[in-house]
């Protein structure tokens, strides 16, 4: 299966507002609507990806754990559905009802999310702090399909137990790693 890293991206950088439909609700949420007091993870996903499957547990478990602690938490797929039928909105629906998802899992059609946050992969790890300014970009941890490391969401949860600690985060992040988003059009 070929490796996508995610892009870098400035830390500082300012969360981007987004209007997307939640798949299990139908609901709209913008930014502001899945915005925490401590903080916002922004966290590009897709139903197909095995790198996302393998670790999705642990994601949910990460928000589980820090959602009561002021963090907002959302979850976006950005990819062509004629590309990858199985992140299907339908589809979305069922793979957040199947893993427990308590947190949106929003349906970027047109791309534009994606684009403007700079994704490039899933899953695609985005950290703001309470003032929507990117700390951590990076992986969820050392687990990748087949390498036998168990995840435990060690990087992200790292980054955020220092925003709680009013410590610094490392600039040094090193990017999360999957599938590649499936775009409706290529640069040329």
């Amino acid at each position: 299966m070929p490796e996508t890293t995610s892009n870098e991206i400035p830390l500082g950088t300012l969360a981007t507002d987004f209007q997307l439909p939640d798949t299990l609700t139908g609901d709209l949420y913008s930014l502001e609507d899945v915005r925490g007091e401590r903080g916002t993870i922004i966290m590009f996903l897709s139903n197909h990806c095995p790198y996302v499957r393998h670790v999705v547990e642990e994601i949910v478990r990460v928000s589980n754990d820090y959602r009561v602690l002021g963090f907002g938490f959302a979850a976006i797929s950005s990819n062509d559905v004629k590309v990858v039928p199985e992140d299907h909105p339908d589809q979305m629906y069922r793979f957040a009802r199947k893993f427990n998802f308590n947190f949106p899992y929003l349906y970027d059609r047109y791309q534009n999310a994606a684009i403007e946050y700079g994704a490039s992969c899933t899953p695609d790890f985005y950290l703001f702090d309470w003032e929507l300014k990117l700390v951590y970009h990076g992986q969820l941890d050392n687990s990748r399909p087949g390498n036998g490391i168990p995840s435990n969401g060690r990087e992200l949860r790292e980054a955020l137990d220092a925003i709680l600690g009013n410590k610094k985060i490392p600039e040094v992040q090193k990017p999360s790693m999957g599938c590649s988003i499936k775009w409706k059009y290529k640069a040329t």
